[in-house]
C-alpha cells in the first residue's frame, strides 16, 4: 500500500487560468490556500474542514458568491463575520466556503455580486440549504468595508474592469 502524502502548503499552477500561485501563508495571509488569487478558483480537495485534503473530487470549483462567516463569539452581535468565498464544484454541485486571501484580486470580488438574477436565485436555494447566507449588491457596503476597511469612502461608481 502506497501513502501519498499532500502538501497543503504548497505553491501550485491554478487549473483554471494556469497562474503560478503561491501558497506561502507570508504572501496570502491564510493557512489553507487551495484558491486562485487571480481568477478565484478552486479545487474540490477539502472534505470536512479547511486543510483536510480528503475529498476524492479534486475537480474545479467556481467562485459563485460572497458570505460572511458565522461567528462563534457571542459577544460578537455587531460584527457581521470575516468575508469568505463561495466556491461550487463544477462537477458534483458541492458548496464550500473559502477565506478571502491577502493577494486576492479585489476587482474579481467586487464582480462576484454581478450575476445574472436567474443563477443567483437558484445558487440562494443551494447556499440556504447548507446553512449559507450569499450577499447581494445590498450588501455593498459590508462588502467595501471588509475589502477596503472600516474607513473606505465610497465613490460614486465601483469600475469593474474584465
Amino acid at each position: 500500500m502506497h501513502t501519498y502524502l499532500y502538501n497543503i502548503n504548497a505553491d501550485f499552477t491554478c487549473k483554471n487560468c494556469s497562474a503560478i500561485v503561491s501558497a506561502q501563508k507570508a504572501a496570502s495571509g491564510v493557512i489553507n490556500r487551495n484558491h486562485c488569487p487571480y481568477c478565484l478558483y478552486s479545487r474540490h480537495v477539502d472534505l470536512f474542514k479547511a486543510g483536510d485534503r480528503l475529498c476524492a473530487c479534486k475537480r474545479l470549483m467556481a467562485p459563485v458568491g460572497l458570505t460572511l462567516k458565522k461567528s462563534r463569539d457571542k459577544y460578537a452581535s455587531n460584527h457581521p463575520g470575516e468575508l469568505m468565498l463561495v466556491h461550487r464544484c463544477e462537477a458534483c454541485n458541492g458548496l464550500s466556503i473559502n477565506r478571502i486571501a491577502a493577494d486576492d484580486d479585489t476587482f474579481k470580488i467586487l464582480a462576484i455580486l454581478k450575476k445574472e438574477p436567474s443563477a443567483v436565485h437558484l445558487l440562494h436555494q443551494s447556499c440556504q440549504e447548507q446553512d449559507i447566507v450569499l450577499l447581494t449588491e445590498t450588501d455593498m457596503p459590508i462588502l467595501q468595508s471588509r475589502l477596503f476597511g472600516s474607513y473606505y469612502v465610497e465613490t460614486p461608481e465601483v469600475i469593474l474592469v474584465g
